[in-house]
C-alpha cells in the first residue's frame, strides 16, 4: 500500500471518528501532494511523498519554535499535536547515537578533514538518513565532528 493510499484510508477513518485534528493534517498533506503532482505532471512515488512529509514536519517545527518564542501556548499546543500526527507516517526516527555513528562513517568515507568539507559530507549523509533523522541534528553532529 502506497503512502497516498494510506492517507486516503486514514482520512476516511478520521472522518468516521470525527477526529478533526488528524483530518485537518491529512488534508493539508494531501493538498501539498496534489500540488506537487500537478507541478511535476505525474504521480508521486513513496520517496517523494516521504520528502513532502519531511517538509511539512520541518515547517511545523519552525512554527512551533516561533510560537513558543512569542508565548503563544495555544498555537504551540496545536502545532505539537500536528507534529505528532505527521510523525506517525514517517519511518522510525534514528537516535542521536545512531546518527552520530552514520556521520562518523561518512566523514571517514569521503575523507573530510575540515569544516570546508561540510557540504560534501552532508550530501553523502542525507540520502542515507532521508526521513529517518532531522537535518538539523545531522548538521549539528557533522559540525561537531569536523575540526
Amino acid at each position: 500500500m502506497s503512502l497516498l493510499d494510506k492517507l486516503n484510508d486514514d482520512m476516511k477513518q478520521a472522518m468516521k471518528d470525527k477526529d478533526k485534528l488528524k483530518l485537518s493534517v491529512i488534508r493539508m498533506v494531501k493538498s501539498s501532494a496534489k500540488n506537487e503532482e500537478i507541478n511535476q505532471g505525474k504521480e508521486l512515488t513513496d520517496d517523494q511523498v516521504l520528502t513532502l512529509f519531511n517538509r511539512e514536519l520541518k515547517q511545523r517545527r519552525d512554527s512551533l519554535q516561533e510560537f513558543e518564542n512569542a508565548g503563544r501556548t495555544d498555537l504551540a499546543e496545536q502545532t505539537r499535536a500536528e507534529i505528532e500526527v505527521l510523525l506517525t507516517y514517517l519511518p522510525e526516527q534514528l537516535g542521536e547515537a545512531e546518527v552520530r555513528q552514520i556521520v562518523q562513517e561518512t566523514v571517514e568515507q569521503v575523507g573530510a578533514t575540515s569544516k570546508k568539507d561540510l557540504g560534501k559530507v552532508m550530501g553523502a549523509i542525507m540520502p542515507k538518513v532521508k526521513g529517518k533523522a532531522d537535518g538539523n541534528l545531522v548538521n549539528k553532529i557533522v559540525q561537531e565532528l569536523l575540526p
